[in-house]
Formats: structure tokens, C-alpha cells, sequence
């Protein structure tokens, strides 16, 4: 089988199992946000899919990842962004460029991300798998922050670290707020007024 044959099987096979995934996140959605996360069972779920409890369990590792297993892409996403920013962009403008395109994709969603935002501020087992993967994000941005970074070289990883655990702290208050606004605020406006906040611009 030549590499291309191989990698085209591949990119199917992922391809397909992240239609399923989806599937199964909205079905869970629909559910969770009628009856309640901890009042739905994986069983349930399953049946809204045509598939067993065990099959969706290959899919997602834990009930709480339906609903917060793609914020780890996310991550991989926007340290891919901070690293595409202009090399002479000062750190805390290409960090909070970096947000853009998740932020406007939050918006945009047609209502399921701010139904989602809301289940993770009244659940507190999904707001803790949400900053475990929040702190798999900052293992991912830290290092494309580092280089941007000028004062000493021994503390550039730790202050990198620093910064981008503000950020993202930053971000969770104007989704929080987001959220307490049904949606009616402008993320973008939060996450400036946030940022402004913890760096004495405003």
C-alpha cells in the first residue's frame, strides 16, 4: 500500500470519527440542556445515537468530555495562531490576537456555544474538566509566547507561564459575563475590558 493510499485512509478515519463525535456532543447537548448533566445518563445518550453506553465511551473518555473534549483542540488552535502572529508584535497583543477567531466562533455558533457556556457555569464537575483543559492550554501557549518575550532569559518560561495563566483567567470572566448576558454583550469588548484590567490599561 503506497504512503498516499495510507494517508488518505487515514485522514477518512479521522474525518469520520469526528462526524461521530459531533453527533454524539449535540445529541448530549439536546439532552443535557433538557433534563441536566448529572440527571442524564451516558445510557441515554447513546440511545439518542443508535449506539451502546460502551461505544460511546470510544469516542470520549469521560461523561464531562462530551461536553468539553473539544476545548483541547482549541488549545492546539490558538497556539497555532499566537506562533503565525507578526514576529515584532509585542507578547500581550499577539496573545490576546490569538482569541479572534475562537471568540468570533463562539459568537457565531447560533446560539449552542452560549448553551454550552451556560451548562459549564452551573455545573461544577464540568467547570472543573474545563480548567484541566484550560491547563493543558497554557502547555501549549507558554512555549510560543516564550520567544516573544525580552528581560532575562532564566525567567522568560515562568513569566510566559504567568501571562497566559492571566489570559486565560481573563477570559473565563467575559465568558462568564457573556454568559450572565445571554449573549447580549460583545466578547471581544469583555475580553479587551478583562485583559485591560490585570495589564493597568484600564
Amino acid at each position: 500500500m503506497t504512503d498516499s493510499v495510507t494517508t488518505r485512509r487515514s485522514g477518512l478515519r479521522e474525518a469520520t470519527r469526528r462526524a461521530v463525535r459531533a453527533e454524539i456532543s449535540n445529541a448530549a447537548m439536546a439532552l443535557f440542556m433538557e433534563h441536566g448533566f448529572e440527571e442524564t445518563t451516558v445510557e441515554q445518550v447513546a440511545a439518542a445515537v443508535g449506539m451502546s453506553g460502551r461505544s460511546v465511551f470510544r469516542y470520549f473518555a469521560t461523561k464531562e468530555d462530551i461536553v468539553v473534549g473539544a476545548i483541547e483542540q482549541v488549545g492546539h488552535d490558538l497556539a497555532a495562531e499566537l506562533r503565525s502572529r507578526p514576529s515584532g508584535e509585542p507578547a500581550w497583543e499577539a496573545l490576546r490576537r490569538a482569541f479572534d477567531e475562537p471568540l468570533r466562533a463562539l459568537e457565531n455558533d447560533g446560539g449552542i456555544a452560549l448553551a454550552r457556556s451556560t451548562l459549564l457555569a452551573t455545573t461544577p464537575s464540568l467547570r472543573a474538566a474545563q480548567q484541566q483543559k484550560h491547563a493543558q492550554w497554557n502547555d501549549l501557549l507558554a512555549p510560543a509566547l516564550t520567544g516573544r518575550l525580552t528581560g532575562p532569559e532564566t525567567s522568560r518560561e515562568y513569566r510566559a507561564h504567568a501571562m497566559v495563566a492571566a489570559a486565560l483567567a481573563c477570559l473565563d470572566t467575559a465568558v462568564d459575563q457573556w454568559t450572565k448576558s445571554e449573549g447580549r454583550q460583545s466578547l471581544d469588548e469583555l475580553l479587551d475590558t478583562a485583559i485591560a484590567a490585570v495589564t493597568g490599561g484600564g
